[in-house]
């Protein structure tokens, strides 16, 4: 068993570039340092090269360079440095001396046991405050965001039959969309204890999501709770009362009394105090709630722009939750008094937050990682038809910054909305019961208006923040980020003999190593490329593919590099691009490398034209080996004297030669 000076663990949310130019960086560093290193890395795929507890055991140092949860308890009683993935990429030299420096505290889990030395700092954890709130929260929100999107379609389709149409005694009613909407609702009612289960568990591991699970559920109440907000705070809660617990229990040894802490104390006394803190939480919101509705009901006879800002701040609060079901609630009241108008804004105030995601993804694609531009792009739908709840798990990754900006949408949208006088006589369904607004298309605009500026807000919050974190967003993460095809694909693997050109078949990943100069060859290399725009350069590497045999359609795959290029430019820095395409079309995965005559404007991360071009092709049904592939050739990239090599290398044996060293 080898045994390394220091070991590492790196990962972030998306789990491709990052991930490895972190873990590459840390390598390199300890490399010039005559250091030896071994990094577990937090992948798309899951644990790569996961740490034994011998080579935990052997070494003198850990560093974490990871923006989500990764399991610290095994690294108990070795010096330890927690960051984000980002500072792993920036300053890996940084990061090694201060793991082996003499001054850096040993990492103890809470409520551990583990022992270090008299002349030792002992301290708790070395994650930032910070750090570690923005992890437990992404742990949350990303176990919550599939229930949204699943209960939240599911609900919307039901509303095709009807806006009733899921209650008997209604003449809509249909038995296949009760059933939709009955699934749909069963799925989005778990979405509060989940996140609340799973900031718990990322707090304090297992023990954290049990009481996290109890808790939420009591936030969440039957929907009269205090919803997404109070499972926020319940899920910090659970995790704080777990450690607290861990502390007033160290007393008891873990080698005897593990299994009774684990079972019975922990989960007894941690849902007993957090849920009854959480149930008195509950309480007084509820009474908030009935005087909210008194008040709003007063305020529909004053000025509409009031009441507009007043519903739409409401509204955009807590997306469903206690704040914005005193508005909903309100409207829904007055409808059966004949009053069409209050609930006109509720409804604009509340379809606005899930259009407005939609519209910042698309405005700046690159600030937001594929699930949230994925999530963005089902918010289209779930805005569609009044389904806010889709805006949470935005809202919940910057709240501060966020919800305010939700809010100035949504105020607009009402605003707008009471000052035409547009009456809605239904209490749901978003943009189905269009054909019952007395001035649908109106209605519509002021919507999208307000959309549109919270959706501006939201683009440029999310750029900053992406910026602050020190993460060249969208640069080699934007270029990793393939067509999610390719991950449900079940075709085997192929490996590439490079000297023929031809596929050879494997039978697990785990025989390859993705050397990228694996599925280069000879014949794929061009130097001197006459290309003036970069659609020349694509139109170039399509008519390529087919004249090399590498796939049939040039057409086809031209249009794939295109509508890759939409979804945010492969175009990187020191004038390089990775363009890459995946078609039915292709035979096999490929590499082709292109040396330009003369620069090409290209969108990239500092603004330079490029000179040298580096494309995947890619076949339909992939294994998910192109990820490592494009996760190699960015480590690649990272090196300054590869990227000096490789723009001064001018023939294709010479390019060709640099890969294969």
């Amino acid at each position: 068993m080898a045994k390394y000076d220091l070991i590492a663990a790196t990962g972030c949310a998306t789990g491709i570039a990052h991930t490895y130019m972190a873990q590459e960086a840390l390598e390199q560093a300890a490399k010039k340092m005559g250091l030896t290193i071994k990094v577990e890395t937090h992948g798309q795929t899951g644990v790569d090269d996961p740490l034994t507890p011998a080579e935990i055991s052997g070494a003198k140092g850990v560093v974490i360079a990871s923006d989500i949860d990764v399991d610290a308890d095994r690294f108990a009683g070795k010096p330890l440095v927690n960051v984000p993935v980002a500072a792993g990429i920036r300053e890996p030299d940084k990061l090694i001396k201060e793991a082996l420096s003499d001054s850096t505290p040993v990492y103890m889990p809470k409520g551990g046991t583990a022992k270090a030395s008299a002349d030792e700092n002992v301290e708790t954890s070395t994650a930032g405050i910070g750090n570690k709130i923005y992890t437990s929260l992404m742990n949350g929100v990303s176990h919550m965001l599939p229930l949204v999107v699943a209960g939240g379609v599911l609900i919307a389709v039901s509303f095709f039959w009807g806006i009733y149409s899921a209650d008997p005694k209604n003449a809509e009613y249909n038995q296949f969309a009760a059933m939709l909407n009955a699934v749909g609702s069963a799925a989005m009612g778990l979405m509060v204890p989940v996140l609340a289960a799973y900031i718990g568990e990322a707090v304090a591991k297992r023990s954290g999501l049990i009481v996290g699970m109890a808790v939420g559920m009591i936030a969440y109440n039957g929907g009269n709770g205090s919803g997404f907000l109070g499972a926020i705070v319940g899920g910090y809660m659970a995790g704080l009362v777990i450690l607290m617990l861990q502390k007033v229990f160290a007393f008891m040894p873990d080698k005897e009394f593990r299994g009774l802490k684990a079972i019975f104390l922990y989960p007894v006394l941690g849902v007993f105090i957090a849920g009854s803190i959480m149930y008195l939480i509950n309480t007084p919101m509820k009474a908030m709630n009935l005087g909210l509705m008194a008040w709003l009901k007063g305020l529909e006879s004053s000025s509409p722009i009031i009441l507009g800002v007043v519903v739409g701040v409401m509204c955009a609060a807590d997306f469903g939750g206690p704040i914005n079901k005193a508005a909903y609630l309100t409207g829904t009241a007055l409808l059966a008094q004949g009053n069409y108008f209050f609930m006109a804004g509720v409804s604009a105030a509340c379809i606005a937050p899930p259009l407005a995601t939609t519209i910042s993804v698309l405005l700046n694609p690159k600030a937001y990682n594929r699930d949230e531009r994925s999530a963005g792009y089902v918010n289209a739908l779930l805005g569609s038809t009044h389904i806010t709840e889709g805006a949470i798990p935005f809202a919940a990754k910057n709240p501060l910054m966020n919800i305010p900006a939700f809010m100035v949408g949504s105020a607009i949208a009402a605003v707008l909305t009471y000052m035409s006088r547009i009456q809605v006589p239904a209490p749901h369904g978003g943009f189905i019961v269009l054909p019952l607004v007395n001035k649908p298309f109106l209605w519509v605009a002021w919507i999208l208006v307000g959309a549109a500026a919270s959706g501006v807000l939201l683009a440029m919050i999310a750029g900053r923040s992406s910026r602050k974190r020190g993460v060249k967003t969208g640069v080699v993460e934007a270029a990793l980020a393939t067509e999610g095809a390719a991950d449900d694909a079940t075709a085997a693997p192929v490996k590439v003999d490079s000297a023929r050109n031809q596929p050879a078949p494997v039978d697990d990943q785990a025989d390859q190593t993705f050397d990228p100069s694996d599925i280069l060859s000879k014949e794929n290399i061009e130097v001197d490329v006459p290309a003036k725009t970069r659609d020349d350069v694509l139109h170039y590497l399509a008519d390529m593919a087919v004249k090399n045999g590498l796939a049939t359609d040039a057409d086809a795959i031209f249009k794939k590099y295109v509508a890759r290029e939409v979804e945010g430019s492969t175009g990187m820095e020191k004038g390089i691009a990775i363009p890459h395409a995946q078609d039915a079309t292709i035979k096999q995965s490929a590499m082709l490398v292109l040396h330009l005559a003369q620069p090409v404007d290209w969108k990239t991360f500092d603004g330079k034209p490029v000179t040298a071009v580096i494309s995947f092709l890619i076949p339909e049904h992939d294994s998910g080996g192109h990820l490592k592939y494009l996760s190699n050739t960015a480590k690649l990239l990272t090196h300054e004297d590869f990227v000096k090599a490789f723009q001064a290398a001018r023939t294709p044996d010479a390019l060709y030669a640099l890969f294969k060293r």
